[in-house]
């Protein structure tokens, strides 16, 4: 019959064992090599001799993490100081209107930023289709996780601001902002509203979106 001294060492033995397996097991499944990354194989990477970037490229950093939207129910609404108030569905949104193609790279405040080809909506013909009021100062923008945003009017008309629905050929993934990502060229990534539910004709020009209120700059300018 084994001592209560070597019982004791055998049991601390089979605890440092243990021990040893399950801080590998942790090692090995938080090492980088080991992360879930998602590959969008059928993305474009080159358009017109132009290296893009890719979709994976792209830091989670939303409010409430990524948000997934019905298409079947979802409705793009355009409010306020317009004539006729819009509540498209997804297919009607994307199917009749034209379509176009622009070359844009996101900078984040965090100090990345990717270069993406966009696909989408001229935001000014869905403001024409509205009859959106010429004397209006400000687009206000809100989203389904609860964040919001607003742009000058005349930046949005003399820009020609996409309301993209893919990226790099590619339908936006739920996590990059699907039914649709505002393409605030020009200014910094807080201001690339996604999951965007409602567009807002205004001219409350003291309008402070999510992260403006919390002391970031309205105009959001690249330098």
């Amino acid at each position: 019959m084994p001592s209560k001294k070597s019982l004791l060492l055998t049991i601390s033995l089979l605890a440092l064992v243990i021990g040893a397996i399950f801080v590998g097991n942790w090692i090995l499944s938080n090492s980088s090599a080991n992360r879930t990354s998602v590959l969008y194989p059928t993305e474009v990477r080159e358009y017109k001799g132009e290296k893009l970037g890719s979709i994976g490229d792209f830091r989670e950093n939303s409010i409430e993490g990524p948000q997934y939207v019905n298409a079947s129910t979802y409705r793009l609404t355009i409010t306020g100081l317009v004539q006729n108030q819009i509540a498209d569905t997804y297919n009607e949104t994307v199917d009749e209107h034209r379509h176009y193609e622009k070359v844009v790279t996101i900078h984040c405040v965090e100090g990345w930023e990717v270069k993406i080809l966009w696909e989408g909506i001229l935001l000014k013909d869905l403001l024409e289709e509205a009859g959106y009021d010429r004397s209006a100062q400000v687009v206000i923008f809100h989203a389904q996780d609860g964040y919001s945003t607003s742009l000058p009017l005349s930046y949005i008309i003399d820009n020609d601001i996409l309301l993209a629905y893919k990226m790099n050929g590619v339908i936006l993934p739920p996590e990059r902002g699907f039914p649709f990502q505002l393409i605030a060229e020009s200014k910094y990534g807080y201001k690339w509203i996604k999951w965007v539910t409602t567009i807002e004709v205004s001219n409350d020009t003291n309008f402070r979106g999510y992260w403006e209120s919390r002391g970031f700059d309205n105009e959001a300018n690249l330098p």
